[in-house]
């Protein structure tokens, strides 16, 4: 029987360089470092990437998902770049790491956790997107145009492996519960739930005809676990592509036309979703606007063979220009909503200390 391949993705904020926009190159090597050193007998293959900010630890390894050592590995990665980022003084140091101590697994401890386990096919191309300023939420506009709607993946109405469509694992991130949708015949109910990003989010995709996985993201809400405002979430995804999944061309196209997402300043704004290239994910306008990268890589035997950087062709320049055009539009409401989040999103950011402090001053009206 073949064997299957782990495909691990764990990222946090463990300082930044200089404010939210970057990471320091020291942080970047002494993960690589803990992971070579310390993951030698664990791990077939791994790469640190960054967006913004954040750590994304790309790993393979043949140990399943929610292997307590993998877990352990990544925890204690960032734990070794947290005492470079203290040392260094970078702002939020170790904002992510919510515990002292390491308790058999990172989900709940804040670090945001993606993996799949699966054989490996004759060609396994797989892309790894990151993004930074915004929510879990933010992939599900992305998700439903890979794998629900034909105008972005003309798969689905050609590719007999696809036609019968996809099936869709949906989170409630506040009741803490799960629903799986069949589309296309739920994509109308799924919409319902999908399209309110704050609150339910695409976790898992797999295929109807080939009954695998192809598609998984994080979905921790830091400021949920914590109790408080410590930073946006900045998820990440691993897509699979081709034979009977989207084409690579086809999850990337999802990315063409930016859509609003939840985050950037504060977490506390809405803005455009600017797909960069990795040089240019260090954002800096108003922190901002919120960024997604997407790194291309084939498998060959659990090794990870790449990455190409996909969205620095510049074909997404147009992209990329509206994004900038609805940064600057959206920019111009200053604190007013749409610019400024809904209160009922705000609960955990900075500002219920500001209205506490004027509760008292509110009367009754006659």
């Amino acid at each position: 029987m073949p064997q299957k391949v782990t495909v691990t993705v764990i990222k946090a904020d463990v300082g930044g360089y200089v404010g939210h926009s970057s990471v320091h190159p020291r942080l970047i090597d002494k993960a690589r470092e803990t992971l070579d050193k310390r993951g030698s007998n664990l791990l077939i293959d791994s790469y640190v990437a960054t967006v913004g900010d954040d750590i994304n630890l790309i790993m393979t390894h043949r140990n399943g998902v929610d292997c307590p050592a993998i877990h352990e590995l990544a925890w204690d990665t960032f734990l070794a770049c947290t005492a470079v980022a203290k040392e260094l003084k970078l702002y939020g140091a170790g904002q992510d790491l919510l515990s002292d101590a390491f308790s058999g697994n990172v989900k709940g401890m804040g670090p945001g956790v993606a993996e799949m386990e699966f054989v490996e096919r004759q060609a396994e191309p797989i892309i790894v997107f990151m993004a930074d300023k915004t929510e879990p939420g933010a992939w599900n506009y992305p998700l439903y145009k890979m794998f629900a709607d034909p105008f972005t993946t003309i798969g689905l109405v050609i590719d007999p492996k696809m036609h019968s469509g996809f099936k869709f694992e949906v989170h409630d991130l506040i009741g803490h519960k799960k629903v799986v949708f069949g589309c296309p015949e739920e994509v109308y109910d799924m919409l319902v739930f999908i399209g309110a990003p704050g609150r339910y989010c695409i976790k898992s995709v797999y295929s109807k005809t080939l009954g695998e996985i192809c598609a998984t993201s994080t979905t921790q809400r830091l400021n949920l676990m914590a109790g408080r405002y410590i930073g946006k979430d900045d998820p990440s995804m691993i897509v699979r592509c081709q034979s009977g999944m989207p084409a690579v061309g086809e999850a990337l196209e999802a990315f063409a036309n930016p859509h609003l997402v939840a985050g950037w300043m504060r977490g506390s704004n809405n803005g455009p979703l600017m797909p960069v290239a990795m040089e240019d994910a260090t954002p800096t306008r108003f922190d901002g606007p919120p960024r997604a990268v997407a790194l291309g890589f084939q498998l060959c035997n659990g090794n990870l063979v790449g990455p190409r950087d996909m969205f620095a062709d510049k074909s997404f320049d147009k992209a990329r220009q509206i994004a900038n055009d609805i940064a600057q539009y959206i920019r111009g409401l200053g604190p007013f909503e749409p610019g400024r989040l809904p209160l009922d999103e705000m609960e955990y950011t900075t500002l219920p200390d500001v209205m506490k402090r004027l509760a008292d001053r509110f009367e009754d009206v006659d």
